[in-house]
């Protein structure tokens, strides 16, 4: 036969192979379209394509014949957006959700951003890459601490308490537990998680003590990502002293890691019964209700935990920041005034009140009580370095000056090496400059840094995301990806179209696609 005559036999093929697509035939289109891809003198990506979509449907679906038709589609079309659909579609169902990713970004971005339903699909295989990285990635990492930063704000959530009274002839159990609490109170951490284990080894001499050593061994569980461990060292602790506020509190933290505020009301519940003037029960339960938004139950929390001890700071910023949240502009204001008053020496209110006046772009102010709050953390072994951080993100955001937001960050990371929120802020600099190699190396670093499966998920979903739209709705979250048991008001954040390069899966689409990259770039510029 000559050319044109396969050519035309090539095409009435495919013709047929239409007609019986559309009645569902499958397996019939299918043999069609081989036919077809036979009798054609030259490779035609429509018909490999169109047989993949017989694959597709196919009842199992037939995902690596689906892969292997796209593939040779793609070498005879790159910018072939159907087979690039159907390929990702092929891949995820094969769990092959790195290279599905990679896919649905392509088709995303050469369709300008306008199909919904690939960037639906970024999302989901998204979510279930940042899933499955999660889980593999913590089954294999041994337990360790989070930065000091993160530690020590976790513990100033919390009233100091006295030291336990082990009497005149302590046993080698409670010796060890003073042990513990003294090196906590000197923020000595690797040394009171390895005076606790110690102590709950040992003779401990009543319920009492422990249950305190529980309660000690099971906060630092939960801050290693243990949920299930702290939760059944906090719930024996309970058991052992039922009165044990503290360790209800922290149980309650446990069920909103584990996503169950109505369990952990019930905890607050038990504590109120025990202990109603525990001012630390209504500060954290006043922090689950700021977590849930209701801002106007969590100001009433904090301010009956200040009626109970005007003397702990953090119940007062965090009614300022509900306030704030609230809409009460006035009122938060005041409050914090008054705070900063009341705590001349504590960086917090300084800190705090700098992002809620970055949020209101008071750049000259907010820097100011930045750097009074470095200032005063200078005064403390080792220091807590949230300051520097906050001052290098205003900064940029008042004067786009990356070089000294990244010096501060810097300076944050020599201060404490694992400061998460350090390490997060950078790798989003490091995109505003165009260093994609470099925030997806940040990103890594801050993945490591993780330290739970929500935290650990949404760490990868910077390195991994790619819809840009999504890209910046994940860029609404805080930097200080801290416990919600801390106070925290990070306002502030990076919003440039510039975050479109973000991901690994675009540094993948830009080697693919080099010819595209400009026109990207002036697609972010218009966006931006």
């Amino acid at each position: 036969m000559s050319l044109e005559e396969r050519t035309t036999l090539a095409a009435s093929f495919k013709s047929k192979g239409n007609a019986a697509y559309s009645t569902k035939k499958f397996d019939v289109a299918a043999r069609l379209y081989t036919l077809a891809i036979d009798a054609s003198p030259k490779p035609e990506p429509v018909y490999y394509s169109n047989r993949a979509a017989c694959y597709v449907n196919m009842t199992p679906p037939k995902h690596d014949l689906v892969v292997q038709d796209c593939d040779e589609a793609l070498k005879l079309d790159p910018n072939y957006v159907k087979a690039l659909n159907r390929r990702a579609m092929a891949l995820e169902g094969l769990h092959r959700y790195l290279e599905a990713l990679r896919d649905f970004t392509a088709a995303t971005i050469l369709d300008k951003f306008t199909n919904q339903n690939a960037a639906q699909s970024v999302e989901r295989v998204l979510k279930k890459l940042t899933g499955e990285k999660s889980a593999e990635i913590l089954a294999k990492r041994e337990p360790r601490l989070p930065s000091f930063t993160f530690i020590s704000a976790y513990f100033a959530a919390f009233r100091p308490r006295a030291l336990p009274d082990v009497g005149e002839n302590p046993t080698t159990g409670d010796s060890t537990l003073v042990l513990a609490l003294q090196a906590l109170a000197a923020e000595d951490y690797p040394h009171a998680v390895s005076f606790v284990n110690e102590a709950l080894a040992q003779d401990l001499s009543s319920d009492l003590h422990t249950a305190e050593a529980l309660n000690l061994r099971g906060t630092f569980k939960f801050l290693t990502g243990d949920v299930e461990g702290a939760k059944a060292d906090l719930q024996e602790s309970i058991r052992l002293v039922p009165s044990f506020t503290q360790s209800l509190v922290k149980v309650a933290s446990v069920h909103m890691e584990q996503g169950n505020p109505t369990l952990a009301f019930e905890c607050f519940d038990a504590a109120i019964r025990a202990n109603p003037d525990d001012p630390d029960i209504y500060y954290h339960r006043g922090q689950v209700l700021f977590i849930m938004s209701e801002f106007g139950d969590a100001a009433e929390n904090y301010m009956k935990s200040t009626e109970l001890d005007d003397t702990f700071v953090f119940s007062h910023i965090q009614l300022a920041v509900a306030q704030y949240k609230g809409g009460n502009l006035a009122n938060s204001m005041a409050t914090f005034r008054r705070t900063l008053k009341a705590f001349p020496t504590r960086s917090e209110p300084q800190n705090y009140y700098g992002e809620l006046l970055l949020d209101q772009q008071r750049f000259a102010d907010a820097v100011e009580k930045f750097d009074r709050a470095v200032e005063l953390e200078k005064l403390k072994t080792p220091p807590n370095v949230l300051p520097l951080v906050n001052k290098g993100l205003a900064l940029y955001q008042w004067k786009q000056d990356v070089g000294a937001a990244e010096r501060c960050c810097n300076e944050a990371l020599r201060l404490d090496p694992e400061c998460e929120a350090a390490v997060a802020t950078l790798a989003q600099l490091s995109l505003q400059q165009g260093k994609i190699e470099k925030a997806v190396e940040m990103f890594a670093r801050q993945a490591e840094l993780a330290r739970s499966e929500p935290e650990l998920a949404s760490a990868l979903t910077y390195q991994y995301v790619s819809d840009l739209p999504l890209f910046l709705a994940v860029c609404d979250r805080s930097f200080a990806l801290l416990s919600p048991w801390v106070p925290l008001f990070s306002l502030s954040g990076i919003h440039d179209a510039d975050l479109l390069q973000a991901s690994s899966a675009q540094l993948e689409f830009m080697k693919n696609y080099p010819e595209m990259a400009a026109e990207l770039r002036t697609m972010a510029q218009n966006m931006a």
